[in-house]
């Protein structure tokens, strides 16, 4: 019997190799698998410069050994599951396990060996997006290399000259593969480890996908109308929370490896943007915002001080790329009485539930049912009630006395007295406190980042 895994592999070629070993290897370094779901704890370094590293939303860092002064990685392009959120799993390609793959990082002026081996039905490249490196190293099939045939291995060899934000894809069979989920960022830290030091520093990708309500396999021949928008292959309320201590300086790097471009918007504060693919931007060029645009095949980093506490909404501001497992032929039905029509379709189907006549503010509150494997489009709860979100969604949770590098999801904020907004009924308020105004004035004019 084979596994849905060994299946998607395209059958008994592949389904041998699902578990990778030293003594297969002959040699290779381990080819490191994580299949959980969960934001993983980042790794720090044990040799070399210092550098604070990065934590991926729901991802991980790929390991490396050394090897006579190379850093050496090993990839693996496979068939993978990844869960979306909690009741929906899609069938995809990735790396290592997931998609997207693990988390690249290394530092300026290290060479690196990337064993790439391929599990996939058919063959593929690794192009390293915005890197200085040999044009053989490229990784454009046809035009810098062959592609790597299922069941081979090939080796990527390259000095890294420049640090910043970086990340890797197929440059095979694009349209499939990218679709599919293939891709991952590389993180080149700074060789002086005090250049752009950050007490948390988090990365993740921008993706989409076209797949039917109770389905598995993305449909790879979509171009723009996608129904799944996902940070790192991941929709809300499936997508890790960033929790930050009070008083951290703070960057999140954001790739976007979509068809559309997706404005980025943070709540509770202004920032810095210090960093592209191109480079780092120098502090008398940087300038601030409260959303960033992130171009298709770009990467944005921005910065900010955590000053305010609270749990403080990300998200992209195409209110659509919200939404999960979205309908584009739904009619629009505010102000109609369908009453009538549902009485009738009842009859016929007891579970029917008429929806969208006074907006879709329900569809957070319902539970509904759905097809098998698919989750609802406006989906997740906080302390008040159904946030009314989905796809890319997340919150930053700031919080006073987090330990560094403790990212466990430190639950909801407790709002002081007073300052949450409340119902008026006809009373005249009190008069506000002078510590309420203070503690109120970052949530209506938000903060300030400094330049660093």
């Amino acid at each position: 019997m084979l596994s849905r895994r060994q299946l998607l592999s395209a059958g008994a070629l592949l389904a041998g190799a699902t578990a990778w070993t030293k003594t297969s290897a002959m040699g290779l370094p381990d080819a490191a698998v994580m299949e959980s779901p969960d934001m993983q704890p980042p790794i720090f370094p044990t040799s070399g410069p210092d550098y604070q590293p990065v934590v991926t939303l729901n991802g991980w860092t790929l390991p490396h050994r050394m090897n006579n002064g190379v850093k050496e990685f090993h990839l693996v392009a496979e068939a993978v599951e990844r869960e979306l959120a909690p009741g929906s799993t899609a069938y995809l390609w990735g790396y290592n396990g997931q998609s997207p793959g693990p988390t690249i990082e290394a530092v300026e002026g290290d060479r690196v060996r990337i064993f790439v081996t391929n599990k996939l039905p058919e063959h593929t490249t690794v192009h390293w997006h915005g890197m200085i490196l040999p044009s053989g190293m490229d990784g454009v099939t046809g035009l810098t290399q062959p592609g790597i045939p299922p069941g081979k291995t090939f080796v990527y060899e390259f000095d890294l000259v420049k640090s910043g934000t970086f990340m890797y894809h197929p440059h095979a069979d694009e349209m499939v593969q990218m679709a599919m989920g293939m891709m991952g960022f590389f993180v080149i830290h700074p060789k002086d480890p005090k250049f752009m030091r950050v007490d948390r520093d988090f990365v993740f990708l921008l993706n989409a996908f076209d797949i039917e309500p109770g389905s598995y396999v993305p449909r790879i021949m979509e171009m723009t109308d996608f129904n799944l928008w996902a940070w790192n292959s991941r929709i809300f309320p499936g997508i890790s929370h960033l929790p930050v201590a009070k008083n951290d300086r703070v960057r999140v790097r954001v790739g976007n490896l979509t068809m559309t471009n997706h404005p980025i918007h943070m709540h509770g504060y202004d920032f810095e943007v210090t960093c592209t693919d191109g480079g780092w931007v120098r502090p008398e060029a940087r300038w601030p915002e409260v959303s960033i645009d992130i171009p298709v095949g770009a990467m944005r980093a921005y910065e900010f001080d955590a000053k305010y506490e609270g749990d403080w909404a990300i998200h992209c501001h195409k209110s659509h790329h919200t939404m999960n497992a979205m309908g584009h032929d739904v009619p629009t039905l505010i102000g109609v009485d369908n009453s009538k029509v549902t009485d009738k379709i009842r009859r016929v189907q007891p579970d029917y539930m008429a929806m969208g006549d006074r907006g879709m503010a329900d569809m957070g509150e319902m539970e509904m049912p759905l097809p098998d494997n698919t989750v609802p489009m406006m989906t997740g709860w906080g302390q008040f009630g159904p946030i009314e979100m989905g796809g890319m969604f997340s919150v930053v949770k700031v919080r006073e006395g987090l330990s560094a590098n403790d990212y466990a999801d430190p639950g909801w904020y407790k709002h002081p007295e007073g300052t949450v907004a409340y119902e008026w009924t006809g009373d005249v308020p009190a008069p506000t406190k002078s510590g309420d105004a203070k503690t109120m004035a970052p949530a209506a004019h938000g903060g300030h980042g400094k330049q660093g």
